[in-house]
């Protein structure tokens, strides 16, 4: 039967009986399709499709661009199931159907179509099985052997679950950020109580009574106004948040999402066969082709901007955590003082919790702080992974090499007057990646200032600890050994914070120098699509106007 497939071929002399019985004598030892082995052998393509629709008795098509289905007919259909059944839908009216098959002969097939999309008529049309896995995998909008999570749809949702995920944290910042306002209303208004009861206990009961009564109804109202903005940071901070992220491939594996609710997983495909070489051709990629890789890209360089959010999430819950404990310090600071300056008696219970609760503050505060290290460390160590690593312009437009005064510079080879075809839809996908790794460069800005900013933390805690240590010491001396180790532990501890502070902060200010957004006025592109690149609008920020 296969023989007379392929009749055509030895009609026209264009190969043997002999030569055709090997070729499919092959096709079974290999499970190829004789086809592409009769192809791979020299024969035109032309014939072999000329072969298929004599025996079958329908037209030919070839894969083309053009070849396109209905996206509400394919929606409910199964890539991989038609890619191995070999046939494709094109239309449906009514109770007849327009279909490309491989095979239209096979009555398996046939069954197949007829209960899959519910019709009774099929008009077939006939493809090679590569041609036919081709047009499947385009309408699927996925490049040569890839998964349909590859397609622009499902990464514009795993971008869309990205995005929620960035906006729940920046949301977990600023509920945490008002917490650390909180705590900066508790340390006024318990410094305000404090201050009524030590001018209480020294001048007692007479005419500053009012004012000290004032100002202990205001502490009273300070510190229960904080204590409520820091209850509702603290329920956001004990959130745990994962801050694992896939390995990007430029392409080669695709990022995907599963289980969409309140805690979507990303996950990667194995890595696609022929994906790399595919990519390295990127001159001779279709339009089609490329916009599908540059939407991986993007997917990608959301998850990067995802994960560097998540680390900068926790460092503010570190930031709070250590107000939280320097408010603690204060406490402690104010009770010991209190505690070592006035004799035993009923005041002394005051002293005590004062020392307790300040006590408690700080190991909470500590709590907190040991994760966002965590975070602040693994942050900066993606950022500077990430800034070694080639970026979508060295896959786009490889730079070249030009002799400057005797030297080869590298140099992108575009130019200001060549025209960046921004207005067709290649150029609109490309000049929308190369924005989303602009975001990503100020994201890792943004969470190297982060991290900067944590430094800065530690080094005001550190500060805290040592001011109270050294405070009692010169005030109380060195009279009570044992007192005198307290002050001296305590200086030593805030000190070893201040120099972990600075080892955060001074690379962090290092790395911040290198990018144009820390200083001077910034500029800011207004994009018009209907235009070159050239001609778009500049909004300018300086100082002046902040």
């Amino acid at each position: 039967m296969i023989n007379r497939k392929f009749e055509r071929l030895i009609n026209r002399r264009i190969l043997t009986e002999a030569e055709l019985n090997e070729s499919i004598n092959e096709s079974r030892i290999s499970g190829e399709y004789p086809e592409e082995i009769l192809i791979r052998g020299g024969i035109p393509k032309h014939e072999v499709l000329f072969c298929l629709s004599e025996y079958y008795g329908y037209p030919f098509v070839e894969y083309d661009e053009s070849v396109i289905a209905s996206y509400f007919l394919i929606m409910r259909l199964d890539m991989e199931r038609l890619k191995n059944a070999l046939w494709f839908p094109l239309s449906v009216r009514q109770n007849k159907a327009e279909v490309i098959a491989y095979n239209p002969h096979d009555p398996t097939v046939v069954e197949d179509i007829k209960k899959t999309l519910k019709i009774e008529k099929i008009d077939f049309i006939v493809a090679l099985p590569s041609d036919l896995v081709r047009i499947i995998e385009h309408n699927f909008d996925v490049n040569p052997k890839f998964q349909a999570t590859a397609g622009r749809t499902p990464l514009a949702k795993v971008r869309t679950f990205l995005a929620d995920r960035r906006s729940t944290m920046a949301c977990y910042r600023t509920s945490l950020a008002k917490g650390r306002t909180g705590l900066a209303f508790i340390r006024t208004g318990v410094s305000f109580i404090v201050i009524a009861l030590v001018l209480l206990r020294i001048f007692g009961i007479g005419y500053l009574t009012v004012f000290e009564a004032l100002l202990f109804m205001a502490g009273i109202v300070m510190t229960m106004d904080g204590l409520m903005w820091y209850l509702s940071a603290r329920r956001v901070g004990k959130k745990l948040l994962d801050c694992t992220s896939t390995e990007p491939t430029w392409g080669s594996t695709v990022l995907k999402v599963s289980d969409p609710g309140d805690n979507p997983c990303f996950t990667r495909t194995d890595p696609v066969e022929g994906a790399d070489k595919l990519r390295a051709g990127w001159n001779n990629l279709s339009p089609v082709m490329r916009r599908r890789f540059l939407a991986s890209d993007r997917t990608d360089m959301a998850e990067e901007r995802t994960v560097l959010a998540c680390y900068r999430t926790v460092m503010a819950r570190a930031r709070t955590g250590l107000a939280f404990t320097r408010s603690g310090i204060a406490f402690i600071g104010l009770g010991i003082a209190l505690l070592r300056q006035f004799h035993e008696g009923p005041w002394t219970l005051l002293d005590a919790g004062l020392i307790l609760i300040g006590a408690a503050m700080a190991m909470e505060g500590f709590y907190w702080y040991m994760p966002g290290r965590r975070a602040g460390i693994e942050g900066f160590e993606s950022v500077q992974k990430a800034e070694g690593k080639k970026s979508i312009w060295d896959f786009v437009f490889p730079p070249s090499l030009k002799q400057i005064n005797a030297e080869y510079v590298c140099v992108p080879p575009v130019r200001a007057s060549h025209d960046p075809g921004i207005w067709a839809t290649t150029g609109l996908a490309l000049e929308r990646t190369v924005l989303a790794d602009r975001r990503n460069v100020m994201a890792r800005l943004r969470t190297v200032m982060a991290r900067s900013r944590t430094g800065m933390a530690f080094i005001r805690t550190g500060m805290a600890i040592s001011a109270v240590g050294i405070g009692l010491l010169v005030y109380f001396g060195t009279g009570n050994k044992a007192w005198t180790i307290f002050d001296v532990l305590m200086i030593v501890f805030g000190l070893m914070l201040i120099v972990d502070g600075l080892y955060w902060n001074i690379p962090a200010e290092r790395i911040k120098r290198q990018f144009p957004y820390c200083f001077g006025e910034m500029e800011i592109v207004v994009p018009d699509y209907g235009k070159p690149a050239r001609y778009w609008r500049k909004a300018i920020f300086s100082h002046d106007d902040l």
